[in-house]
């Protein structure tokens, strides 16, 4: 007599055999989308990279003998940090966001194949969170294709490798949420970002965004802590702009376009005939420059910077020093009723204004001197004159940047520009104090 197993094992056999038994090995070809074609066209291009940054521990103070015999103020230890990383060139180039590897010691890039390399910093930007570095092989690498972002759908379908939590080859997909984003966070203004739905979390900083062509359209790079299903991304178009600059000068170069902008009030606006909640109205335009050159004239509207709404003055500041110099980009402008198409070619900053420059916004004259800029002249009624600062008085560093020279102090100072104030520390005699000027 069988028993209740057996029967049930051959009642299980029969139901087998009557539905043509158990089901063959899965039918990858039905079931391969656009989404796993571009994970493994790509994923051999994306990289796990790791830094390490020396830091002094904030939990030993020093005893009175060790400040009189000057020991170290406090012990050092390692912090380590990682994000993600994607190859765009077989000899090694990496895109990254500079926040991934700022203040690093070291950087180790592992490989999709597992092998670890460390690499080098060919040039990093902090305005536009975009840093490039290099990495050794005997052989060609992997790499990925930097594709385009002007033509970006709202709503087509994107994917997002990178590393997670330290979670390597994470795959994410979604789709275009939004272009020309601007947010603000960590008391900063971010513009002109892609914004997905694809999860973005901590680690997949530096990774690509990608279309289903397998392209890449960004460099992710931040999210809203508080939100789900909202991350943004550096486009492929400003990442090529600050990657060919970095890769030939080490930095971005400091453009000019020689004109000023202001906020349009309502009763402005009215005056202008401009009916639209967004633009900024031209206040000055700088003879010579190529704003004048490409015909744009005080009480000119801007609305659109490449392809994508300006909302505000500080919007189209941010903006336009992700543009490069010799990098040209197209303004809509609206005068007298009409609207006409411009484009801009910013150059490099010429010396011979930033002289002017600090004399008419800082109202200073200075000159190098013993790792400083030494004040030579104050000009009677300007922000310096009034809180006090006198010649001999020495700047030594210009919102936080280190002005030992007159190159360091004109790249801090062209830094600054559209910003509201900036920060002097100023030695007089054996004292250091800091100073804000309005700029």
């Amino acid at each position: 007599m069988k028993t209740p197993l057996t029967r049930w094992s051959l009642s299980l056999a029969l139901l087998l055999a009557l539905a043509g038994g158990p089901p063959a090995h899965a039918d990858q070809a039905r079931r391969r989308n656009e989404v796993v074609e571009v994970v493994q066209k790509v994923s051999p291009a994306v990289v796990f990279i790791g830094t390490e940054q020396e830091v002094e521990s904030p939990f030993r103070r020093r005893s009175p003998i060790e400040e009189f015999f000057g020991a170290p103020p406090q012990q050092q230890r390692t912090q380590q940090s990682l994000g993600s990383g994607v190859l765009v060139d077989p000899n090694g180039t990496i895109i990254t966001n500079d926040h991934v590897i700022r203040g690093a010691s070291a950087i180790h890039v592992i490989l999709a194949d597992g092998r670890e390399l460390e690499a080098e910093v060919i040039g990093s930007d902090a305005n536009n969170d975009v840093a490039v570095l290099k990495v050794s092989s005997k052989q060609p690498l992997p790499a990925a294709k930097l594709g385009t972002s002007s033509d970006l759908m709202i709503g087509e379908t994107v994917v997002a490798i990178g590393s997670p939590f330290g979670l390597s080859k994470t795959v994410t997909s979604g789709v275009v949420s939004a272009t020309g984003r601007t947010f603000k966070a960590d008391g900063r203004t971010y513009n002109d970002f892609i914004q997905t739905d694809a999860a973005i979390n901590p680690g997949n900083s530096g990774g690509p965004l990608l279309n289903v062509d397998g392209d890449v359209i960004g460099i992710n790079t931040a999210i809203f802590a508080s939100a789900q299903g909202i991350g943004f991304a550096i486009p492929a178009d400003k990442v090529r702009r600050i990657m060919e600059e970095l890769t030939r000068f080490g930095k971005v170069r400091p453009a000019w376009v020689g004109l000023e902008v202001q906020n349009l009030s309502p009763r402005l606006a009215r005056q202008l005939g401009w009916d639209r909640t967004y633009g900024v109205v031209v206040s000055e335009v700088e003879p010579g420059s190529p704003a004048e050159q490409a015909g744009i004239r005080r009480g000119d509207v801007l609305a659109e910077m490449g392809g994508s709404r300006i909302s505000d003055a500080e919007d189209y500041v941010t903006r336009a020093q992700g543009y490069p110099a010799r990098a040209a980009f197209p303004l809509a402008v609206f005068r007298e009723g009409g609207q006409r198409a411009l484009q801009v070619t910013p150059v490099e900053f010429p010396p011979q204004l930033v002289e002017a420059l600090v004399w008419n916004r800082l109202g200073l004259r200075v000159k190098p001197t013993r790792g400083a800029m030494a004040v030579q002249a104050v000009r009677p009624g300007s922000a310096a004159d009034e809180v006090g600062l006198e010649p001999g008085d020495l700047v030594v560093r210009l919102n936080n940047q280190p002005v030992a020279e007159p190159a360091a102090f004109q790249e801090a100072l062209l830094s600054a520009r559209g910003t509201r104030s900036v920060l002097l520390l100023v030695r007089r005699g054996r004292y250091g104090y800091h100073v804000t000027l309005p700029f």
